[in-house]
């Protein structure tokens, strides 16, 4: 009976010893923390606007507790960071400061971090930092750096431009709510600026739309993952509509990327045979979550463009006047097999489409679909002088005149023509490489 009882005790005894003794705490000034990192290097971020959430962890290696005084923010709420220490939030309305935190040894506890930061009143990015502060018990300080690049941008939320207007901006430009409309019979003109897209905004255009030297693209300045920016990532905003009133836009030195479907003409009320609707030169549409370029029976002209990387079609026309010429049309979208090609036209309504001196490859075997489902349409199309990626057609010379055949067999062919695709990185680089046999197509 007596063994009985005392198991018991000792098990009682070693339990109550090991809580005692993970319940001590000291303050010698040899107990430190260690943090999983010394500096917070957060994204560069627009003024006044919230940034994506960081979080590192602190951890307690030493052979007793350590607690903290305080936890606080070196420059209080002066420079835009906010903290939340294991469940503390640092409240600007509190000095932002926690007090009497407790690491157990052997635990951790998670910090996340914040930046709202303040206008700063330059056109370049600044930089911006501050220091959590660890306070600990023994009356040693240890921190951890934050760091950021603020950068001041002019917003606009929901822009009606109903008279000619011009936009120029050293400034970025961020784009919220339904993003930009152009009414019909208003003139757009946008100089020398980047719109930078909110998730869900886009520039719809029922007049017309001139730029020159431009670049669109979604709004997140940070990384999906450390190698990945989000600005290589497709689907980021809506992209260009141009509605069945527009016409005579004429883009120039333009780049559109990571939208959804990155440019789309609706259908036109009538076909303007003699004015194109859209003329695109030395532009750059690439990496979409739909089409890059889809035009429903409109008038076209693409001149030294680079349409690339689109999980629909590079180029879509669907009946109308498309006039290519020194073009590079490659689909590398690397997401997923069940992409579009690099070149499509039907006849949705009467085609005439005129190819000479560009560049149509990818990843498959047939990059190019030329599908006439209406006998009662015409349906007229010629290349010259281009690099195609689809089988060989067979004595059409009227058609297809000093055309060079691509195929999956040749030495030099899909990717290896081009100096950079990094489907790892998602980088790329679409200038022709050296040893490429389509050195004089395309459009560098």
């Amino acid at each position: 009976m007596i063994k009985r009882v005392l198991l018991p005790l000792l098990l009682l005894g070693s339990l109550i010893a090991a809580c005692s003794d993970n319940d001590t705490f000291s303050t010698d000034r040899g107990n430190r923390l260690t943090f999983s990192t010394d500096t917070v290097k957060m994204d560069t971020v627009f003024s006044t606007v919230g940034s994506s959430t960081y979080s590192f962890w602190v951890f307690n290696k030493s052979s007793d507790g350590i607690r903290l005084t305080t936890v606080r923010l070196r420059n209080g709420n002066q420079t835009g960071f906010r903290a939340n220490v294991d469940g503390f939030y640092l409240d600007n309305t509190m000095g932002s400061v926690v007090s009497n935190l407790e690491v157990r040894k052997g635990d951790s506890i998670r910090v996340f971090v914040e930046l709202t930061a303040p206008e700063n009143k330059q056109q370049e990015p600044q930089l911006l930092e501050d220091e959590l502060v660890f306070a600990l018990e023994s009356g040693v300080e240890q921190r951890v750096v934050l760091r950021s690049h603020s950068w001041d941008a002019i917003a606009v939320n929901g822009l009606t431009i109903t008279a000619d207007t011009l936009i120029e901006s050293a400034k970025p430009i961020v784009v919220y709510g339904n993003g930009i409309r152009v009414d019909s019979g208003a003139v757009l003109t946008i100089r020398n600026t980047t719109l930078y897209f909110h998730d869900g905004a886009g520039l719809n255009v029922g007049g017309s739309l001139i730029t020159e030297n431009v670049v669109m693209r979604g709004d997140r300045l940070d990384h999906m993952f450390d190698y990945l920016p989000y600005d290589r990532v497709s689907g980021q905003w809506k992209g260009v509509t141009f509605s069945r009133t527009s016409c005579r836009n004429q883009l120039t030195d333009t780049e559109i990327r990571n939208a959804m479907t990155s440019v789309l003409l609706e259908d036109s009320a009538r076909l303007d045979t003699t004015t194109q609707r859209l003329t695109m030169t030395r532009c750059v549409v690439h990496n979409a979550k739909g089409d890059g370029i889809v035009a429903y029976n409109s008038n076209i002209g693409l001149y030294n463009c680079q349409l690339t990387n689109t999980l629909g079609d590079c180029l879509a026309v669907y009946g109308g006047i498309a006039d290519i010429d020194q073009c590079t049309m490659a689909q590398f979208y690397p997401f997923t097999a069940n992409r579009g090609v690099a070149l499509r036209f039907t006849d949705y309504a009467d085609l005439r489409l005129s190819c000479k001196n560009s560049i149509f490859t990818g990843y498959d075997d047939d990059e190019i679909m030329g599908e006439d489902n209406d006998s009662t349409m015409t349906f007229q199309y010629q290349f010259y002088n281009c690099l195609m990626r689809t089988p060989e057609v067979q004595g059409d010379t009227v058609s297809f005149r000093q055309v060079q055949w691509e195929t999956p067999k040749d030495s030099i062919q899909g990717k290896k023509h081009f100096v950079k695709i990094d489907e790892e990185n998602l980088d790329y680089d679409f200038h022709l490489d050296s040893l490429s046999t389509a050195l004089g197509k395309g459009c560098y």
